[in-house]
């Protein structure tokens, strides 16, 4: 009998409601180091990991100049907003659903220990996933497929492994495109669905309780 596909979740907007909080922390860890971009142009890049974002931002020049205190700032930043981040309508029931049928789930996040602590707590997730990551653990994050490799790694699964990534932006889908993951996409992301049908999004759903109530219809049937 086959195994059923490994299931790779991303946490922060995809199953706890933080998108926002992360670009108002970018923008103000940004201001801390003289630097002032627009909040929408920093929530269009709220996915891709920290030692992405900061290049995105201002190129190599940015990065090498303010990369490292803007991150140690935006972690603080975050650290102050923890409180007002909430689990998005349906996510814990999402963890339980996959479970049930049969998957192995690990989640995928580029965080800090910290915040993946806070928001593996938020969700009661402990007890229900089989694994996850930090930003600890790669040295590129989203949109490179690094960190989906050592998600399965974290399950002793090779990198080939038959695997479903459920994200919530552009990036998530990119870098699971790269891993050679299908990937289901919410849309707390803030994105079109045009922009992630283009980059790849096999679905697309309002919410993980929408998509827990249509797993059936999906690969993590």
């Amino acid at each position: 009998m086959t195994e059923p596909p490994i299931a790779v979740l991303d946490i922060d907007g995809t199953l706890v409601d933080s998108n926002y909080q992360h670009a108002l922390a970018w923008y103000r860890a940004l201001r801390s180091v003289g630097v002032t971009h627009p909040v929408w142009r920093l929530h269009r890049l709220i996915g891709m990991g920290g030692d992405q974002l900061v290049k995105a931002v201002g190129g190599d020049e940015l990065e090498r100049r303010v990369g490292d205190r803007a991150r140690e700032e935006q972690g603080r930043q975050v650290d102050a907003m923890l409180e007002e981040m909430a689990p998005l309508p349906g996510a814990r029931d999402l963890l339980v659903a996959i479970k049930e049928r049969g998957h192995r789930l690990v989640l995928a996040s580029s965080g800090q220990q910290r915040h993946v602590d806070f928001f593996l707590d938020l969700l009661g997730a402990r007890d229900i996933v089989d694994g996850w990551t930090t930003s600890s653990d790669v040295e590129a994050s989203k949109p490179a497929p690094d960190l989906l490799h050592v998600a399965l790694e974290k399950l002793g699964a090779p990198p080939d492994a038959a695997s479903v990534m459920v994200g919530d932006s552009v990036w998530d889908v990119e870098a699971a495109k790269k891993a050679g993951m299908p990937t289901i996409v919410v849309r707390s992301g803030g994105f079109g669905d045009d922009e992630l049908e283009r980059a790849g999004a096999i679905a697309i759903y309002d919410t993980p309780g929408d998509l827990a109530e249509s797993l059936a219809d999906t690969p993590l049937s």
